[in-house]
């Protein structure tokens, strides 16, 4: 039974160990740019087929990471929804969709890859569906969709999807452009995750709330 435990620990290590080497090469130089066995001897595997053999595919391996990260964003996610409530205040729904994203990059300490990693998956046409299934689709964002309809009933379907749409683009880009900005030792214009948070949700509640020009 030891040795069988043993045997699983070494493989969950090992395989924790080529998610994070992943993250880091895929932010660093493109998801395809790297190959699996640039992943594998990245990591120290002696087996160049050590990312096959333990998730399958580059697209499987990029699953992996996202689910990963995704866990506790949702966590913390939920928590804030939950504190929400019944709010009719859009700043209340922007920082649930913010501040779970800024909040775990600011746990995760530095340096981080998570955002600059996103940001390719979300650009990338055969991998962005990979990341909208498994970050989007869940019951925290149906419920702050669902408050920010609530808040905002003046606005037609369209224009929400449009705004939803330019609020994404804000929350992967400009994170990610913060996280490489601190990989490179370059000056940012908020001193901390948290105030990062507070610049985007400041912008987004304005995006949201910014007047309609009919045609």
């Amino acid at each position: 039974m030891t040795g069988k435990t043993g045997r699983g620990e070494r493989a969950d290590a090992t395989r924790e160990l080529i998610l994070v080497t992943a993250e880091r090469l895929f932010a660093e130089h493109g998801v395809f740019a790297v190959s699996n066995r640039q992943v594998s001897e990245a990591a120290g595997q002696g087996n160049n087929a050590a990312v096959g053999y333990h998730f399958g595919t580059k697209t499987d391996l990029v699953r992996a990471i996202v689910r990963k990260h995704a866990l506790p964003v949702e966590q913390l996610r939920l928590r804030m929804v939950i504190e929400a409530g019944d709010s009719s205040d859009v700043r209340d729904w922007v920082a649930c969709l913010v501040r779970p994203i800024t909040d775990h990059l600011a746990e995760l300490g530095s340096p981080t890859w998570y955002a600059r990693f996103a940001a390719q998956a979300m650009t990338d046409p055969g991998l962005r569906a990979v990341v909208v299934t498994d970050t989007l689709d869940s019951t925290s964002l149906h419920r702050i969709i669902q408050g920010l309809d609530e808040c905002l009933p003046y606005l037609s379907s369209e224009v929400q999807a449009e705004r939803g749409d330019m609020a994404r683009q804000l929350m992967v880009h400009m994170c990610a452009e913060r996280e490489r900005a601190l990989a490179l030792g370059a000056a940012t214009p908020r001193s901390s995750w948290r105030d990062a948070g507070t610049g985007l949700i400041d912008a987004i509640v304005g995006l949201w709330l910014a007047p309609v020009t009919r045609p």
